[in-house]
C-alpha cells in the first residue's frame, strides 16, 4: 500500500513538472530569440528641436506604461552583397490602445527630404544607405515633426518566412495583376510568405504605380497585425520569433514585447490607414515624389491628434 502511494507522488510530482519545465524551457527559448534580434538604437548626432523638447519617450531611456501610446517604424530593407542596400519600405505605425486602434501609413520612398546628418536633400529611402536604421529614423522624424519610438527592420528576403510562420495573410486585392509568376484575382486573397512578398512588390503595372504599391504593403501588414494580435498561446509567439530571427532586427526589448502582448493586444481591435498626398516631379534628371508643407503639416497634425 505504501509502495503504491509512493508511485501515485512520484507520478503526481512528475505530471507537475514537466510542463513547468517545458514552460519554462519556452520561455528561456523566446527569451533568447527576443534577444537575438534585439539592437539598441544610436541616438542620431542631429536631434530635432522637437525631439530635444518632447516629453513622451528619449531614445535610450524609454520608460512605457502600461497601455501608453506609442509609434513604431517599419523598415523593409533590401540587403546586399556590398552595402547596406535601401529602405524600400518605410511604413509608420502609431498604436494607441485608449482609442483601441493602430494608424498606420506608408512613406513613400522616393519623397524628397533632408537626409539628417547627411546634410543632403535626397529621396528618403536613401537615409538608411548613408546611415542605417539611425539616419532613417532621424529623417522621418524631421519630415513628420514626430517622434518615432521604436523601429522594426525586416530583411525583405528573409519576409516570406515570416508571413508563412503566421500561417499566411488575408488582403483585399483592388485589382487583377500577375507578377513574379503569380495571377493575383481582385477581391479578398489568402496569400503564402512568397505571394505575399510578390504582391507587396509590383508597381510598374499599377496605374496608381508606388502609391498602389504602398497600398498593397499597407495591406500585406495589415493582414500580419491581424494574425500578431490573434496570437493566442506561447508556443505561437515561439514558433514566429523562432523563424523571425535571422530576418529582423529592433529596439522592442523582451520586456517591451511581453508587455505589448499582456496590455496592448487585446485592447486593439480596428486598424485605420490615410495616405500622404503628393506629386512625382523630376528634378537634374532625378523623379522625386513631391510633398507639399501644408500636406506634411496636416499628416503631423493628424498624428498628435491620434496620439492624444
Amino acid at each position: 500500500m505504501k509502495m503504491t502511494r509512493k508511485w501515485v507522488l512520484w507520478l503526481l510530482a512528475i505530471l507537475i513538472l514537466l510542463p513547468s519545465a517545458y514552460l519554462l524551457y519556452t520561455y528561456q527559448s523566446i527569451k533568447s530569440t527576443a534577444d537575438r534580434i534585439y539592437e539598441e538604437r544610436e541616438p542620431s548626432p542631429v536631434v530635432p528641436t522637437f525631439v530635444q523638447d518632447r516629453t513622451t519617450i528619449q531614445v535610450g531611456e524609454k520608460n512605457m506604461k502600461d497601455a501608453d501610446p506609442f509609434t513604431v517604424l517599419v523598415l523593409g530593407v533590401d540587403q546586399r552583397p556590398y552595402d547596406r542596400g535601401r529602405s524600400d519600405v518605410m511604413i509608420l505605425m502609431a498604436v494607441n490602445p485608449a482609442k483601441g486602434s493602430v494608424l498606420i501609413f506608408n512613406i513613400p520612398r522616393d519623397t524628397r527630404t533632408d537626409i539628417v546628418g547627411h546634410g543632403t536633400v535626397d529621396k528618403i529611402n536613401h537615409a538608411y544607405a548613408f546611415g542605417g536604421v539611425e539616419m532613417s529614423v532621424s529623417s522621418v522624424e524631421n519630415f513628420l515633426q514626430f517622434p518615432i519610438d521604436y523601429y522594426i527592420k525586416v530583411d525583405m528576403e528573409g519576409f516570406s518566412s515570416i508571413v508563412d510562420s503566421l500561417g499566411g495573410v488575408t488582403v483585399n486585392n483592388q485589382m487583377r495583376f500577375e507578377y513574379a509568376g503569380y495571377d493575383f484575382d481582385q477581391g479578398k486573397l489568402n496569400l503564402n510568405g512568397d505571394e505575399a512578398l510578390a504582391f507587396s512588390r509590383m508597381r510598374f503595372e499599377d496605374p496608381k504605380g508606388d502609391l498602389g504599391r504602398n497600398a498593397r504593403q499597407r495591406e500585406v501588414l495589415k493582414g500580419i497585425l491581424n494574425k500578431l494580435i490573434r496570437i493566442s498561446t506561447v508556443f505561437k509567439l515561439e514558433s514566429l520569433l523562432d523563424n523571425i530571427g535571422n530576418s529582423v532586427k529592433t529596439d522592442i526589448s523582451f520586456e517591451e514585447m511581453k508587455m505589448f502582448v499582456t496590455e496592448y493586444r487585446q485592447k486593439l481591435n480596428k486598424l485605420e490607414q490615410v495616405e500622404i498626398a503628393g506629386h512625382g516631379q523630376k528634378m537634374n534628371g532625378i523623379w522625386y515624389y513631391i510633398v507639399a508643407d501644408q500636406e506634411r503639416e496636416k499628416i503631423t497634425s493628424t498624428l498628435r491628434a491620434y496620439m492624444e
